[in-house]
């Protein structure tokens, strides 16, 4: 079969590839006599200091670049779809699956369901290993592609595949002995179905997760997000504040247990449980470097710490009179409100008010500040005092864009109710220094 290669789209200047004389619209057939699937081939063959590159040019003719650099050095080519071969979409049909719980009419790449393992190692995506083939398995293993980030959600080999309706769900246990038995860090993650995959069976899941320590670095447990739009979907109840309170209890006596036995906390709840059942956060020690951060775990207190070092900063500073306001998801209403209290006791001339928008557009069980839309938040805040700038939160946006979950940016936002928007980062320190104008961090 030909080797129809990777087609050069860019090359940076001053990068090695343009001192080679290599042009956009060139082909890279191989690094080193190794055909190139994917960007994993890609960059593990070029993390060596010498490589020899086979490129074919735009008049058919292929050369060999032999190559002396520094170990990771760049060399400073990119390409064509970014040298991924079609992302790989999700084979499985989850009962919890929030992607089936979104109306109709959005942007077409929010019903995209990934599940690729390169995206586990590139950008930290957690992946079911369903779609994972003893190829893709060793090729984690022969380039070290770790951590990868595993949705587990059980570890019982029936209700597993009940609830990702995939055969081939059941094939976990083997994967993640493989992966352990190479040495493969791992982060795992279950998501909880009320009366599905709790209590006994959590327990279960934990005990049979915690003997892959200490590759599997971490596991979190986060609530299933229910949006209005479940019509034929698998009947599932959103976590009662009990409910909520017993998932802690059980989380918190395995991380005693574990602690004691591994010296690491191991298993660790999301922010929306304690939110949830009115339980004070754990201290950041407890969360073993935020290793499930991203994921929600530890987010709140990492945020709460910031804040109370940046208003130990702030110390007695004079603050002119200032008047704004802040908007988000209602589940972050009473943490937020108990920072905004000691920020004005800070700071008696600083007038804050704050708004916790309730969900209309996936309904009031979706509370998160992730998923608010630009409509919601231009109809709750109508006619409301605004002061002389409105914040959110950066988390509503789309990576590297102001466009929301809906397509209306902040621009939009701003120009319908008429006041400066700006965005708050997801640190304390950013929220201190924005409401405040003042800023305190040390450099």
């Amino acid at each position: 079969m030909e080797n129809t290669g990777h087609r050069i789209s860019g090359v940076e200047p001053d990068s090695i590839s343009e001192e080679l004389g290599i042009m956009p619209g060139d082909e890279l057939l191989a690094i080193n006599g190794n055909v190139i699937e994917d960007i994993l081939d890609y960059q593990f063959l070029c993390e060596d200091d010498y490589v020899e590159l086979t490129i074919r040019r735009q008049d058919g003719e292929e050369w060999i670049f032999e190559v002396d650099k520094d170990e990771d050095e760049d060399l400073g080519l990119s390409f064509e779809n970014g040298l991924m071969d079609g992302y790989r979409s999700c084979r499985n049909h989850c009962i919890f699956c929030f992607i089936d719980q979104m109306p109709k009419g959005m942007r077409p790449t929010l019903y995209f369901k990934d599940d690729d393992s390169r995206l586990s190692f590139l950008q930290g995506n957690y992946v079911t290993l369903t779609n994972m083939s003893e190829k893709d398995i060793d090729r984690i293993i022969r380039y070290r592609l770790e951590p990868i980030n595993i949705s587990v959600h059980c570890t019982d080999p029936d209700l597993r595949e009940k609830m990702l309706k995939n055969p081939r769900s059941r094939e976990l246990k083997a994967a993640m002995d493989k992966l352990f038995e190479a040495g493969i860090r791992m982060n795992g993650q279950i998501v909880l179905c009320k009366g599905i995959n709790d209590g006994k069976v959590l327990s279960r899941s934990i005990e049979e997760l915690s003997r892959y320590i200490p590759c599997l670095e971490s596991v979190s447990v986060v609530p299933v997000g229910l949006t209005r739009f479940r019509d034929g979907l698998f009947p599932l109840d959103a976590f009662t504040s009990e409910d909520s309170a017993k998932v802690l209890e059980e989380v918190h006596a395995w991380q005693e247990k574990l602690f004691e036995a591994y010296g690491t906390h191991f298993i660790h709840a999301g922010d929306e449980f304690y939110l949830s059942a009115g339980w004070e956060l754990p201290d950041a020690a407890s969360y073993d470097g935020y290793l499930q951060y991203e994921n929600g775990v530890g987010m709140l207190r990492s945020f709460i710490d910031e804040f109370d070092e940046a208003l130990k900063q702030l110390g007695g500073a004079r603050l002119p009179e200032r008047e704004v306001s802040i908007a988000g998801g209602m589940l972050m209403q009473k943490p937020v409100e108990n920072m905004l209290e000691r920020l004005r006791g800070s700071c008696p001339a600083l007038t804050v008010r704050h708004y916790a928008i309730k969900n209309d557009f996936f309904g009031e069980r979706v509370t998160v500040n992730g998923l608010l839309t630009g409509g919601d938040i231009i109809n709750s805040l109508k006619g409301r005092p605004l002061g002389d700038c409105l914040y959110l939160p950066e988390n509503l946006l789309r990576s590297g864009t102001e466009t929301l979950l809906d397509d209306v940016t902040v621009s939009q936002i701003s120009s319908t109710l008429q006041v400066k928007v700006d965005i708050v980062k997801s640190d304390g320190w950013d929220f201190v220094e924005k409401l405040t104008g003042i800023k305190g961090r040390e450099e």
